[in-house]
């Protein structure tokens, strides 16, 4: 059996006011596919904090943009959202300190918790981006 796989690719300008387009855009995409409410609702979670991030982290200049890649295949939705930002070293995706929270410090902690598969890389001066993909069914190990 052929997997098949469709690839979207958006370039969204770095503004707050377009994470809204981007739930709206994965909903739809999840809910083709057959994504239940529950699994669509995570995805809309997870990649507003994602967006937040590449937003927050990336370059604050008026005219960037960041990348969306949703990669579409029959049992499985991958979604790649790159900024380019600073980035940042490994030791800052460690797990938060839960006790000691400090503003906007849960958004990675938040992505893993809803996805199935999670990895994110940075570049110190290149960037970052994050890999998040979740599957159709209840029977992901």
């Amino acid at each position: 059996m052929s997997i098949k796989k469709d690839h979207i690719k958006l370039s969204i300008p770095n503004r707050p006011e377009y994470v809204s387009v981007i739930r709206l855009t994965v909903a739809a995409i999840a809910n083709r596919m057959g994504f239940d409410i529950e699994k669509i609702e995570d995805f809309k979670v997870a990649i507003a904090e994602a967006c937040t991030n590449a937003i927050t982290h990336g370059k604050h200049l008026k005219d960037d943009n960041f990348n969306i890649e949703f990669i579409v295949e029959d049992e499985k939705l991958t979604i790649y959202v790159q900024d380019n930002g600073k980035g940042y070293s490994a030791e800052k995706l460690e797990s938060p300190d839960l006790n000691n929270l400090r503003e906007g410090g849960l958004g990675v902690f938040i992505i893993k918790s809803l996805m199935d598969e999670v990895d994110i890389v940075s570049e110190l001066g290149r960037g970052t981006t994050i890999k998040m993909s979740k599957y159709l069914g209840d029977d992901f190990q």
